[in-house]
C-alpha cells in the first residue's frame, strides 16, 4: 500500500478527483473557480463565510467607519459627476451588505444624493443574498440584485472590497530553464497534489529579472481583462472603488492561501469549504483598466486613502457620541488603519470613465 495523505472528503474533492483521473490535470485556475464557483458544492455559492462565527471578517465587519466614509466619497463622486437624477450604485460581492448598509445611513447627509440611487447588489452566494435582502428589507431606496454586472448607459460607481483576489489566477513555475503552468492533480492514493503542467508562456512584465529555479508567479490576466470590460460596458460617466489586499510591484512567489473558520489551511484540503484567495497585482488590474479605455487614481494604501477621507475624526466623533462603545470603536480603527496590518496590505485603487475628472482622495 502506497503511503500518502488521505484523500479528501469533501464532496467537491470527490467531484475534483473524477474529473482529474478522466481528464488529466487542471490549472490551479480552474481549480480556484471550480472551488469557489461550482453550482452545488461552490464555497461562494454556499458558505456565509464573513463574520466572526464564519471564516473571515472584512473591513465594514470590522468598523462602521469604512462603509461610512465610502457612502460620503460616493456622493462627492456624484457631485463631480453632475449631480445626475440618477445614479446606479452597484456592490460586487457584498457580502452581509454591511457595507452598504453603513453607506446609505451616511448618505442621509447628502439628501438629493440619497434620492437618486439605485442599489445594486451583485451576488453569487444564495445564502449571502438572503442575509442582504433581510438587512435591506425596510430600506426605501430601491434595492435589486444580479449574479453579474449588466450593461446598461448611465452614471454608474462600483465599490468592491476583497473582490478582486476572488477571482481565479493562474501560477507558473520556472523548471529546467522553462515555464511550466502549475496544475493540480492526483497523487497515488487519489488525493490531489499541486503537479508542472506543460510548457506555457507566462508572459512576464519587463520589471521582472530573472527566474530561479521553482519560482512560481501569478497572473489573473485573463479574469482582470474580462472584469475590465464588463465595467467598460456599463456607460459613462462611471467611476469605482477597488480595494483588496496586494502588491504594487510584480514580484514571483505562491500567494495561494485557503482560511477555514479564521485558519488557514491547505489550498488542496477541503475544496469547496474554505475560502481560497491569492494577492491582488494592482499594477497588472491597472493595465486591464486602461486597456478598456479607462483611467485609474492610486493606488492609496487603506490606512492612507480613508485618513485623507477623515477616518479619524469621524471615530473620535463617533467615541465621544457613544462612551460605552468608544474602546470598540477604537479598537476597530486601530484594525483597519494599521500600517503592519490591513491598513499597510490593503490597497485602494480608483477607476474612472475618460469623462470623469480624477477622483478623490487620490488628486
Amino acid at each position: 500500500m502506497t503511503d500518502g495523505p488521505t484523500p479528501q472528503v469533501t464532496p467537491l474533492a470527490g467531484h475534483l478527483a473524477e474529473r482529474i483521473a478522466r481528464d488529466g490535470p487542471i490549472s490551479v485556475a480552474d481549480y480556484i473557480d471550480v472551488c469557489l464557483q461550482h453550482p452545488e458544492h461552490g464555497y461562494y455559492r454556499r458558505q456565509t463565510a464573513i463574520g466572526a462565527a464564519a471564516d473571515f471578517v472584512t473591513a465594514p465587519e470590522i468598523s462602521q467607519v469604512f462603509g461610512e466614509l465610502i457612502g460620503l466619497w460616493c456622493a462627492v463622486v456624484w457631485q463631480q459627476m453632475g449631480a445626475p437624477a440618477s445614479l446606479r450604485l452597484i456592490e460586487l460581492g457584498p457580502g452581509r451588505g454591511t457595507l452598504m448598509r453603513d453607506a446609505l445611513r451616511a448618505a442621509r447627509l447628502v439628501p438629493a444624493f440619497r434620492a437618486a440611487l439605485r442599489i445594486e447588489l451583485v451576488e453569487t452566494n444564495e445564502t449571502l443574498e438572503q442575509l442582504q435582502r433581510e438587512a435591506f428589507r425596510n430600506e426605501v431606496v430601491p434595492v435589486t440584485w444580479s449574479t453579474n454586472l449588466t450593461s446598461a448607459d448611465g452614471p454608474t460607481i462600483v465599490i468592491a472590497n476583497e473582490f478582486l483576489d476572488t477571482l481565479p489566477a493562474d501560477q507558473f513555475v520556472w523548471r529546467d530553464g522553462a515555464w511550466h503552468r502549475r496544475c493540480v492533480g492526483l497523487d497515488a492514493s487519489g488525493s490531489l497534489q499541486f503537479v508542472d503542467g506543460p510548457a506555457a508562456e507566462a508572459n512576464l512584465p519587463a520589471s521582472l529579472p530573472a527566474p530561479a529555479e521553482g519560482d512560481i508567479y501569478e497572473h489573473r490576466r485573463t479574469a482582470f481583462a474580462r472584469l475590465a470590460a464588463d465595467l467598460a460596458a456599463l456607460g459613462t460617466p462611471l467611476a469605482g472603488l477597488f480595494i483588496d489586499y496586494g502588491h504594487t510591484v510584480p514580484n514571483y512567489g505562491d500567494t495561494l492561501q485557503a482560511i477555514l473558520a479564521h485558519r488557514y489551511t491547505d489550498p488542496l484540503q477541503t475544496p469547496g469549504q474554505a475560502d481560497l484567495t491569492m494577492q491582488v497585482d494592482f499594477t497588472a488590474f491597472a493595465h486591464a483598466i486602461a486597456a478598456a479605455g479607462m483611467r485609474c487614481d492610486g493606488p492609496l494604501p487603506q490606512a492612507e486613502f480613508l485618513g485623507r477621507l477623515g477616518a479619524v475624526e469621524r471615530a473620535s466623533r463617533l467615541m465621544a457620541a457613544n462612551p460605552a462603545r468608544a474602546a470598540e470603536i477604537e479598537s476597530g480603527m486601530a484594525r483597519i488603519l494599521a500600517p503592519t496590518g490591513m491598513g499597510g496590505r490593503f490597497q485602494v485603487l480608483g477607476i474612472r470613465s475618460v469623462d470623469v475628472s480624477p477622483l478623490p482622495p487620490f488628486i
